[in-house]
């Protein structure tokens, strides 16, 4: 996966790396930091790009991002599309965790799917709930999903 800031700058070494540096930066700032991991995706004719992001939420101090966009060529139903954004954030989230553990951050993993039933995404909340808990994960859902409903979701409309 390529990386970039939210200003479009490339981040040119590894990822896990990279957020150790941010993290050793941002203590050394004084600040406290909590990390959201989110996927979201939009179907553009045959092509489904996705965003995925990560989140450094400074406590009290507002926050920040890093991006990587990926596009896939394939059919996918919603269902199925929801799963891949949950498998891709899970996926960094993963690569991440044993870092964010030795510097003491916490780790939300976002999923852009609705809790209310009348909305089409909320097919996939049981199955993507149990994804990202049985990983060990704290999981939230719309409306508290912001690194995916809100962060990713700009990268993508």
């Amino acid at each position: 996966m390529d990386w970039k800031r939210f200003n479009g700058e490339k981040i040119k070494n590894d990822i896990v790396l990279e957020v150790e540096k941010t993290l050793l930066a941002e203590t050394a700032a004084g600040h406290k930091l909590k990390v959201c991991i989110g996927t979201d995706s939009q179907v553009k004719g045959e092509v489904i790009e996705f965003a995925t992001v990560i989140v450094f939420v400074r406590e009290k101090h507002g926050g920040f991002m890093f991006i990587s966009m990926d596009k896939k060529r394939q059919k996918m139903g919603i269902k199925e599309r929801m799963i891949t954004e949950v498998a891709m954030s899970i996926e960094i989230a993963y690569k991440l965790c044993p870092l964010l553990e030795q510097y003491s951050v916490d780790l939300e993993v976002h999923a852009d799917i609705n809790t209310n039933p009348s909305f089409k995404s909320n097919t996939a909340l049981s199955e993507a709930m149990g994804y990202i808990l049985s990983m060990g994960f704290v999981f939230k859902a719309k409306p508290d999903a912001f690194a995916s409903s809100y962060c990713a979701n700009k990268m993508v409309h």
